[in-house]
């Protein structure tokens, strides 16, 4: 399978490539807009005051747009790892019709501005369902934001028969949801399923019986983070290694 964010490993941390045009964009933007400043206005208040405002702006773009790379090391049959990084606002459980076809556990996380935006697949196995929908952008806090949001919905089913649902959840500030899964491709630990523009949520929807390893608040590292166990689970002297 290749993969856009394939090679990665080769440096700690790169921008995300979902961000280097905007970034471009925005340079241009404040040059233009500190240069006649610095070169019509009396020095030196005004002109300070822009550019350090611009400074602050262009560095919190850039940080939004990083993308540290991860491997993850513990244990992977019938294992949960978190997509994304962030803070988990909901475990329960919940009706998953579109792919699950049920009830299923709900795992959600959400993303503030300040996290990391690539999205990592939970679970191993193969891509079986793709879709995006059209909706609102309500904040990714609310409830409603899971089925009335601009979403897109990956359906994964693992090796020993799991179906898995992973839904990419637009917020308020998120007007861009990218999704790099293609239906028959090789669902894979450290690999990027998708991105989420300035603050969303990933939903993940798992078989009833699995067993949550997280508790509400609690922060989650994507790629990194065990979010729960899929029925069949057993430990091994290796699980409980990050």
């Amino acid at each position: 399978m290749s993969r856009p964010m394939r090679g990665l490993y080769a440096l700690k941390y790169k921008i995300h490539r979902e961000g280097t045009n905007i970034l471009i964009m925005l340079a241009v933007v404040l040059l233009a807009l500190n240069i006649p400043v610095w070169l019509f206005l009396p020095p030196w208040i005004l002109p300070s005051v822009l550019s350090a405002l611009s400074v602050l702006v262009y560095s919190f773009v850039f940080n939004f747009f990083r993308c540290p790379a991860r491997h993850y090391k513990g244990p992977k049959k019938d294992m949960v790892v978190s997509s994304v990084d962030g803070s988990v606002v909901v475990i329960e459980r919940a009706m998953e019709k579109e792919f699950i076809g049920g009830e299923a556990l709900q795992i959600s996380v959400f993303m503030s501005p300040l996290n990391v935006h690539a999205n990592w697949f939970p679970v191993e196995g193969r891509v079986a369902y793709v879709r995006h929908h059209a909706g609102r952008f309500y904040s990714a806090w609310l409830p409603k934001a899971s089925t009335e949001n601009e979403r897109s919905t990956i359906g994964i089913v693992t090796p020993e028969g799991h179906r898995v649902t992973v839904r990419q959840v637009a917020g308020a500030m998120a007007r861009r949801i990218v999704t790099y899964a293609r239906v028959g491709e090789e669902a894979e630990f450290d690999e990027h399923l998708g991105f989420i523009k300035f603050g969303s949520r990933v939903d993940i929807y798992l078989p009833v019986e699995a067993v949550p390893l997280v508790r509400i608040g609690q922060r989650v590292i994507g790629d990194q983070t065990q979010l729960a166990t899929l029925p069949g689970y057993k430990a091994t002297p290796q699980a409980n290694k990050p």
